[in-house]
């Protein structure tokens, strides 16, 4: 370390010098002998103070030397024996130096020096060299690492620094495996069931459940309270969560499995979970949440809602049927009042309508039409699927369906929007009207997803229906000064329910039954209506050339459409639901391309949920029915990503 000369005191001598100088000049000795003796002192004063600076300076430097030389032996010393494991590595990631604490606590068995570290730790020292931080696991104990790069002398080295983290990570850990989550059971149509039995039955359902819901508790820390006759709450912590996650709530399955009276298959639960929340507040919110995605998608399945989403389990039940129509009457008054405080009603389906959307769109605008309200059914005349049901109301209809641009023109502040056959605002006909609309309803039957539309006035939505033509059956029933409706109406509604439910053989219920015979009333013609379902002669070969290349996965029917064609949309579902029909065969899939999109149609017979499969790949739908699309996905790959959705169903 080199020290600065004192230039101050070479300053002062000088100074001194021009005194004497200056006073001899005062008193006028300007002889050059006196000027000489006059300087002599100050020149001997300045020389000796010279010399003493630059001997102090010298002195100062052998010091500083001394104690650099006494300092570098301190540092090493300390970093050898400091009780944190380090490690010096070159470039290449050779080992160069390491105290004592790393041979001893990490590498203790072998010599270390000019081993790679990273074959020695499997540490991963260039992404540690990114990140500045990372954590390794070595010899049982868990260990902080931090690098620091060195450049000295043109020379790259790399101090890496092990500090043990292991008692931090243990209490960390135990933290996260006793987290609370609040949990909430629900038993569903609890009033439907009972009051099938006797009082005596009655009590044995409630002992039942509750010795289920107990059994399942106790292998748990958490506790269990019941709120009322069918709803319970539980907080259980991280650790058995995550037990109970892995064994996809077996509970579900137990439930069904209770027998009472002969009669099994009575009772099905429906469970919310708010995991990883902050707060047991949140965590309770979360639940809510989670029970309500699960009693819209039809019960009998577990939701686990987290920061990221809803992840869903079970749903292999069919959703039981609610007899009572009351809701229906009280969700017909509520659209009316809507409807009369709007200037004009719009409503419209999903892209590429089918026949159930078109007809319960068509049958609702014609119904309100009829109230004395104008009401359009806004459709793409070109992308759709129902064609020849759109040509044949515009007959007896000429203004009722118009396209999405004419009812962007006719589109107001006040008008009202009703979304019929969705839920989901991403699946809309047209956005533009979607996020112009003010005042939205949905009607819709399929099983709720996680975007579903959230500011709607009136959100009618009931998984256990048919279809939407069925829900909107019942609503125009209690529709003021309408008792019936045309037949090119009902026959628009009848075909929804048709194709749906597959000419009432999937997921019919009592009340499509009734909807069909108001419709029959009406003047519904279900030869014409069978009509709207043919087909040429050309699709008719395509389809059956699609079917004979399907091949069988794990009970499941998987066909690839290689050919693309103008009526592949509507081929494909056929083809999905002929292969339905082949023996041992659960569930169909068929693959197929709309331009650069793979699309994959899905329909079951009940036994497997298709839906969830779906939904592990990004799309929904119903448990019977769904589908998804895949952008610039290749058939193998699309091929490859639904088989391992299905193995891992």
């Amino acid at each position: 370390m080199k020290k600065r000369v004192p230039y101050s005191f070479i300053i002062a001598a000088l100074l001194l010098m021009a005194s004497s100088i200056l006073s001899a000049v005062m008193l006028q000795e300007y002889s050059i002998r006196r000027f000489i003796i006059a300087l002599i002192p100050s020149v001997v004063f300045s020389v000796a103070l010279i010399t003493e600076i630059i001997m102090s300076q010298r002195n100062s430097i052998k010091f500083i030397a001394k104690l650099n030389e006494s300092v570098g032996m301190a540092e090493n010393e300390i970093m050898y024996y400091s009780e944190t494991p380090a490690v010096i590595v070159n470039e290449n990631f050779i080992v160069l130096w390491c105290n004592r604490e790393f041979d001893s606590q990490l590498i203790e068995d072998h010599e270390i020096f000019g081993t790679d570290i990273i074959k020695a730790l499997c540490l991963d020292v260039k992404e540690l060299m990114t990140d500045g931080i990372s954590k390794t696991e070595y010899n049982g104990r868990i260990y902080k690492v931090s690098a620091i790069p060195v450049d000295k002398n043109d020379v790259r080295m790399v101090y890496l620094n092990f500090t043990d983290i292991s008692e931090f990570a243990e209490l960390f850990n135990k933290y996260k495996r006793t987290r609370p989550s609040v949990m909430l059971l629900v038993i569903d149509n609890y009033e439907d069931v009972m009051q099938n039995f006797k009082e005596s039955e009655k009590a044995q359902v409630a002992a039942a459940t509750e010795t289920l819901l107990e059994e399942f508790m106790a292998k748990t820390t958490g506790v269990l309270r019941k709120l009322s006759h069918d709803k319970f709450i539980a907080v259980i912590e991280e650790q058995h969560l995550c037990e109970i996650i892995n064994a996809k709530f077996s509970i579900l399955d137990n439930a069904r499995n209770i027998t009472i009276g002969g009669r099994s298959n009575i009772i099905t639960l429906s469970i919310g979970v708010g995991r990883g929340a902050s707060t047991l507040e949140e965590s309770e919110t979360f639940a809510k949440q989670a029970l309500d995605m699960c009693l819209g998608r039809g019960g009998d399945q577990a939701a686990v809602k987290t920061e990221n989403g809803f992840k869903f389990y079970g749903g292999v039940a069919k959703g039981v049927e609610k007899k009572s129509r009351a809701k229906s009457r009280i969700i017909s008054n509520a659209v009316q009042e809507v409807i009369h405080n709007s200037d004009e009603v719009f409503i419209m389906g999903h892209r590429f309508a089918d026949l159930d959307a078109v007809g319960s769109g068509v049958g609702l605008a014609g119904a309100i039409r009829m109230t004395g309200a104008d009401a359009y059914f806004v459709v793409d005349f070109e992308k759709n699927l129902s064609g020849s049901l759109i040509s044949r109301v515009q007959e007896e209809y000429s203004d009722l369906i118009i396209s999405p641009e004419e009812a962007e023109n006719k589109f107001t502040d006040n008008s009202l929007l009703i979304i019929v056959d969705t839920h989901n605002g991403e699946l809309v006909e047209s956005q533009n009207i979607y996020k112009a609309a003010s005042q939205k309803i949905v009607i819709d039957h399929h099983r709720k997803s996680v975007n579903f539309i959230d500011d709607a006035v009136i959100f009618y939505h009931e998984p256990y229906a048919s279809s939407a033509s069925e829900m909107v059956t019942e609503i125009i029933q209690y529709f003021k000064n309408v008792s019936v409706i045309p037949q090119i109406l009902a026959e628009a509604l009848l075909a929804g329910i048709m194709l749906d439910t597959k000419n009432f053989v999937m997921k019919t219920g009592v009340r499509t039954f009734e909807a069909a015979a108001y419709l029959r009333k009406s003047g519904a013609d279900t030869v014409k209506v069978k009509s709207l379902f043919t087909s040429s002669i050309e699709a008719y070969r395509k389809k059956a050339e699609l079917i004979s290349c399907a091949e069988i996965i794990d009970k499941c029917a998987v066909a690839v459409a290689h050919t693309q064609s103008d009526d592949i949309r509507i081929i494909a579902p056929q083809a999905a639901d002929e292969l339905l029909g082949i023996e041992n065969v659960d569930a169909s899939f068929v693959i197929y391309k709309t331009g650069d999109v793979t699309n994959i149609s899905a329909r079951s017979l009940g036994v497997m949920n298709v839906q969830i499969i779906m939904e592990k790949l990004g799309g929904g739908g119903h448990q019977t029915m769904a589908a998804v699309q895949l952008e610039n996905t290749s058939f193998d790959k699309a091929k490859e990503m639904l088989i391992k959705a299905i193995k891992s169903d």
